[in-house]
Formats: C-alpha cells, sequence, structure tokens
C-alpha cells in the first residue's frame, strides 16, 4: 500500500470513478488540488466564469448524460456561489458531487479569509454535506459520496475539504465497496402492491397514468411507452415527466397544472383511477389541495418514501424504482387483454380537440412559432430551459420523442439555469444539437458563460426570447395586480419613458453586440420568415455559439393558467377571463 496526498488521492479517486469532466474554479484553498489536476489528463477541468455557471452546467451535463456531475470550488465565496445549483439539482433529484476547498482545521472558527461554514449552509439543500476532518477518511467518504449521489432519489453530496487535511499524506487505496449504516436505499417494489394495483386498474372505467420526473430519472421510457400501448391507458405528465412517452402519441394528453392544457387537467379532475408515478404532487401541479383528484383512488409509486402521501393522500402507496415498477405492471399487463376504455378516451379526445393549445398569430413574432421551428429544424436536439414564460411556452410545445431531450428547472425554478446548462449538455454529449431557449431576463443572470461556450467552441444555439419584461412576474401584474409593473420592465430608463411605457426603446445591453464582443454569433429576428434562416445561420457556424434574439410582444401571455388559490380545472383561457 503507498502513501498519497489527500489532493494526490483526490484526483486517483475521480480516475477511478471514470469521471470524464469536473467543472472548477480556482481559488487558495484548492489550488493544489488544481496542481495535480493539471499533471494528469485522464480528467478534463472545464474552467466557466461562474461558480453559479460552474455548477448549472455540471447539472446539465449530468441530466442528459445520466452521470454523475462534479464540481470543484475554492473556498467562501467560490462555495456560496454554488448553493442555487445545489438547491437546484437537489429539487429536482440531479447526482452531483461538489468538493469546496476549506480552510486549514486549525483555523476553523477564527473568522479566517474566506472561510463559510459551508457544511452549514447546504445542510438543508442538499442529500448530503460533510466536512473531511481526517485525512484517513477521505477515500471512505469520497466513495461513499459518489455513491450516495447517483443511488436510490439521486441528488447533490457537498465534500469540504480543508487544506491541510488535503496535504497530508495517507492510503493510496480506492475502496471498492460501501457500507453505509442507516442509508439502504430500497428499489425493490413489493409484489403484492403491484398485483393489487393492476387488479385496480383493470377494475377502473376511467384510469389514468400521471407520470413525473422520477420515471425518467430511472430511464423507464421505453417501458412506460409499452405499458401505456399494452393497457391502452391515456398518459399525463407534469413538466418533469414530459417526454417520458412520445408527445406525438396519441395517447399522451400533455402536461397537467398551472399551464397544464384543458384535456389533461379535466382529466386528473374527473379519472375514477390515478396511476402517478414518480411526482411528489408539488403545488403547481395539484392546484388547490382538496380539489385533486377527488373523485379518484390513487396508486403513488416513488423512490422516495417521504413522497408519498406527503401532499396527497394517496391509497396505493408503493416505495421503489420507477423503472422496476413499470416493467413489473408490464410484464403481468402483456398476458392480459388491453382495458376497455374507449369511451374515456374518446372524452379525453373531445376534450382536446375542443380545447387545443394554440397561440393567435400576431404581426409581431408568436413564442409558439419559434418553438414549432424547433421542432422542424432541429432532429434531435437537447432543448435547455430558462425559467419563466420561455420555460413555460416550451413545455407547452415542444416535442419530445425518439433521443430528444429537454433540460428544465423543474422544483427551484432557477432563473439563469438555461445557458449554463446548455454548456454542461453540450460538453456531455459532443455532436449532438444543443438549444437553449431562455427569456432576456434568465438569460442576463449567467451570460457571461457565452465565454465558455466560445473558448470551448461549443456550437450551441441560444434562442432569447425579448419582450423586455420579466415576463412570468409582469404576467401575474397584468392579469392579477391591475397591469401596475413593480419590477419587471427592463427596457425602463431612469426617466423618462413613463411607469407604462409600451415603445420599443434600446435595450440594454444590445444582445447582439454581447454576442459579438464574446467572440459568438449573433442575430436579431423579428418575423416569423427569419425563424429557419436564422437556424440555418447557427447551424453553419459549428466552432461556436449562436445566440439569437427573437422580439416578442411584451404583452404575450401563458395560457391556459390556473386561477390563484383554485383547482386545476379552474383554468383562464384566454385575457379576460381572470376577471369573471
Amino acid at each position: 500500500m503507498g502513501k498519497m496526498t489527500g489532493n494526490q488521492f483526490l484526483v486517483k479517486a475521480l480516475q477511478e470513478e471514470g469521471v470524464e469532466k469536473i467543472f472548477a474554479y480556482p481559488g487558495a484553498c484548492v489550488i493544489d488540488i488544481f496542481d495535480e489536476l493539471y499533471k494528469q489528463d485522464q480528467v478534463e477541468m472545464i474552467l466557466p466564469r461562474h461558480e453559479q455557471g460552474l455548477i448549472h452546467a455540471a447539472d446539465g451535463y449530468a441530466r442528459s448524460t445520466g452521470k454523475v456531475g462534479v464540481c470543484l470550488a475554492t473556498s467562501g465565496p467560490g462555495a456560496t456561489n454554488l448553493v442555487t445549483g445545489i438547491a437546484t439539482a437537489n429539487y429536482d433529484s440531479v447526482p452531483l458531487v461538489c468538493f469546496t476547498g476549506q480552510v486549514a482545521t486549525t483555523l476553523i472558527g477564527n473568522d479566517t479569509f474566506q472561510e463559510v461554514d459551508i457544511v452549514g449552509v447546504t445542510r438543508n439543500i442538499a442529500k448530503f454535506v460533510i466536512v473531511v476532518r481526517k485525512r484517513e477518511d477521505l477515500n471512505r467518504l469520497i466513495k461513499e459520496a459518489f455513491y450516495i449521489a447517483r443511488t436510490g432519489k439521486p441528488g447533490p453530496v457537498l465534500l469540504d475539504l480543508p487544506k491541510d487535511v488535503m496535504a497530508e499524506l495517507g492510503s493510496d487505496e480506492y475502496p471498492e465497496t460501501v457500507h453505509i449504516r442507516g442509508y439502504k436505499p430500497n428499489t425493490k417494489v413489493h409484489h403484492g402492491q403491484i398485483l393489487r394495483a393492476m387488479k385496480m386498474i383493470y377494475k377502473a372505467k376511467k384510469p389514468l397514468f400521471l407520470i413525473g420526473g422520477g420515471a425518467k430519472i430511472s430511464g423507464a421510457g421505453e417501458e412506460m411507452t409499452k405499458l401505456m400501448e399494452t393497457l391502452r391507458i391515456p398518459v399525463v405528465t407534469t413538466i418533469m415527466g414530459r417526454g417520458i412517452v412520445p408527445t406525438n402519441h396519441p395517447l399522451y394528453f400533455g402536461n397537467i397544472g398551472m399551464h397544464g392544457n384543458y384535456a389533461a387537467n379535466e382529466a386528473v379532475n374527473s379519472c375514477d383511477l390515478l396511476i402517478s408515478i414518480g411526482t411528489r404532487f408539488n403545488d403547481r401541479i395539484t392546484g388547490k389541495l382538496g380539489t385533486f383528484a377527488s373523485n379518484a383512488k390513487i396508486i403513488h409509486i416513488d423512490i422516495d418514501t417521504a413522497a408519498i402521501s406527503k401532499n396527497v393522500t394517496v391509497d396505493v402507496p408503493m416505495v421503489g424504482d420507477a423503472k422496476e415498477a413499470i416493467s413489473l405492471m408490464l410484464h403481468i399487463a402483456q398476458g392480459e387483454e388491453p382495458c376497455k376504455i374507449e369511451e374515456w378516451i374518446s372524452t379525453m379526445n373531445k376534450w382536446h380537440k375542443d380545447h387545443p393549445l394554440v397561440m393567435k398569430e400576431k404581426e409581431k413574432l408568436v413564442p409558439k412559432q419559434i418553438i414549432d421551428a424547433i421542432n422542424d429544424f432541429f432532429d434531435e436536439p437537447i432543448v435547455t430551459t430558462d425559467v419563466g414564460q420561455n420555460q413555460m411556452w416550451t413545455t407547452q410545445f415542444l416535442q419530445l420523442y425518439g433521443r430528444r431531450q429537454m433540460l428544465t428547472s423543474g422544483g427551484l425554478g432557477t432563473m439563469g439555469y438555461g445557458l449554463p446548462a446548455a454548456i454542461g449538455a453540450a460538453i456531455g454529449n459532443p455532436g449532438r444539437e444543443i438549444v437553449c431557449i431562455s427569456g432576456d431576463g434568465g438569460f442576463q443572470m449567467n451570460s457571461q458563460e457565452i465565454a465558455t461556450a466560445v473558448i470551448q467552441e461549443l456550437p450551441i444555439t441560444v434562442c432569447i426570447l425579448n419582450n423586455g419584461y420579466l415576463g412570468m412576474v409582469r404576467q401575474w401584474q397584468d392579469l392579477f395586480y391591475g397591469k401596475k409593473y413593480s419590477g419587471t420592465c427592463l427596457k425602463r430608463k431612469k426617466k423618462g419613458s413613463g411607469k407604462d411605457s409600451k415603445e420599443y426603446l434600446p435595450y440594454t445591453p444590445d444582445f447582439v453586440k454581447l454576442a459579438e464582443s464574446y467572440g459568438a454569433q449573433g442575430i436579431r429576428v423579428f418575423k416569423k420568415e427569419e425563424i429557419i434562416p436564422a437556424f440555418e445561420k447557427a447551424k453553419a457556424k459549428t466552432d461556436g455559439p449562436t445566440i439569437i434574439e427573437f422580439i416578442i410582444d411584451n404583452e404575450e401571455l401563458v395560457m391556459p393558467m390556473v386561477k390563484p388559490n383554485g383547482s386545476i380545472t379552474d383554468l383562464i383561457m384566454e385575457r379576460g377571463e381572470e376577471e369573471e
């Protein structure tokens, strides 16, 4: 058995784990780790321009590849800049291992330069966090960090690395196995409960699958599509579950929730059996609690024991892996006849036909036109979104089938996610088409990462839907606050333009010039017929990103929309109905 410093061992551990990329930003307390990374070329270091960009890029890398995303930041502000990304990954169950530098153990608690108790800060927003206080614990804790991050309900793990501990010599052996007392994630689904659920499914007259992000994380797309087709039961999804089955399939009826479509929300309200897999029933899905699926028996399958009956009381709870549960259900279903529920399906089809998701064409660009063009122009894109109206339009209209993917911040709703996540996806999936859909507000939260995309030569197509406002908050102010646009207009000058000015003032920044100043390609689009030529220009640029600014109407709304404190069938379908 040889000896190694902690800094040397960390690099060896990354290699043993098969880590190909580490998203890292240097500083005093991690300079020795960077020195060790410099001496090898098995693990490539990606240097973003901000630690928040760094962790969202690692998140996009992890979501798009299924691998663990790995981060490295220095102590103090480096570590605190990871906080939003840790919470984002925790909500959406993304496997990350975050290493943070820390001042020497002898200095901890002395208000030392760049000292922050990052373990204390992140304890409630990560899956597991710990300070490595002894060199002899380092090897085991790194092994455990990767294991905890990717098993059970995946999530972010943070290891805080004091500088003196990392300088000490210790064993160079990477453990082969993991034994963590009290952490035994259960993936096996109770077979008796599966049989009970299947009996209920065959008895139901109006059964409905509701599939969430957990089923996508488990990789159950193929099995879920087969199960839907074998049983002939309709499927609706949360926005995180969208894409689990092909969105162009006749048995798929779209997203439910705050901005879900009419047929999907109505179906949840009217079904007699809801088979829910991999969703925690958060408030954006349920609307007013007590009104959600109130006529239905509920079967709930989730990897996380705590998620079951937390928000919605269920009739048949099952803890376990979604893919395993779906596979067991499929095995039973393949020996039986499909469900005879033609009347239920025709009712849902009528709702879908009578209340389709549409956006009226205008003189100005309409968001649906842009997303329809993405559907038509790109073959198998990985699409990332920012947060707000741009995200909701994407989740409504983006078609997902085959290898197409959508990465979005669902649970935390983190503005600034879209661009760095696209960078992470591009780094993890060379040769794939990567599209980022962002608003003008969210884009500016991490626009410095254009530099990372340029330096990494990533041919990402960034679509900024520019309405000059923080659009989602503006929408609420428009509908429910008497059009008092407090803090949402991004074009207003300090003086002279009036509070509710609608004229197109020069926007700060000029996104085309901003793109060009970074060495990226910048394009501005005003009309529908300019969309595809802009995409063609972006496709032709293979050695770096293209930023396309789409000028859209500042009054465009995301519809339908659930009324505040209403049930999910209490929908505003178009402007004016909120006053009824």
